[in-house]
């Protein structure tokens, strides 16, 4: 009972969501490092889980949708459904679950001109990572474009890899085992080659 009255509390309260998002943002792009934000680090991903696994799990159900109407509340969704997932749920099916939403959400804000308003560098690579973990190669292809314009040199370099393995595969091989499903020979000898698992 408690729960859902806070729960409820939490729903009408505008400004209690702000500032969940704005914890989100704080907690990524200021008291984490980049270097932390790639790397395989189980610290981290414990880090990420203990304090956004829940609000994760409210994101992917949807139950975090009012968030997208205003850039800062879409962007630190963007990290919730695209980012955190990564961390929280790493080489399993749950890892990639939020994906789809992230895309659509990417994909709108950069119609509705929010990648191209936003000053720093840093959020606009993750405004924009949603596109390069899609396995869609016209999604792919859409985003070349937009990575070399809004981000760095090696970002690009970063999709247009991406891209040449969606355009050979139709898929990320090194997803293949979490999400249950069979490789091929050519994406096993694939994932034998340097760097590519990203």
């Amino acid at each position: 009972m408690l729960q859902q009255l806070l729960w409820l509390l939490w729903r009408w309260c505008p400004l209690c969501q702000v500032e969940q998002a704005s914890q989100v943002l704080a907690f990524w792009f200021s008291e984490t490092l980049p270097r932390q934000w790639f790397a395989k680090d189980l610290a981290f991903d414990a880090l990420v889980g203990e304090r956004f696994q829940g609000l994760t799990r409210r994101a992917i159900a949807g139950e975090l949708d009012a968030w997208n109407a205003e850039p800062t509340g879409a962007l630190a969704l963007v990290l919730l459904l695209d980012q955190f997932p990564r961390q929280n749920w790493r080489d399993t099916a749950m890892a990639f679950a939020g994906d789809p939403q992230a895309s659509a959400l990417s994909l709108r804000a950069v119609e509705l001109g929010w990648l191209e308003a936003e000053p720093e560098q840093p959020r606009r690579h993750f405004w924009l990572m949603p596109l390069m973990h899609s396995e869609d190669l016209a999604v792919q292809e859409a985003a070349l474009p937009l990575f070399e314009q809004l981000t760095d040199p090696r970002t690009a370099d970063f999709g247009r890899r991406h891209r040449d393995v969606i355009a050979r595969f139709g898929r990320f091989p090194h997803r293949n085992q979490s999400l249950g499903r069979v490789s091929s020979a050519e994406e096993l000898a694939f994932l034998q080659t340097p760097g590519s698992r990203f």
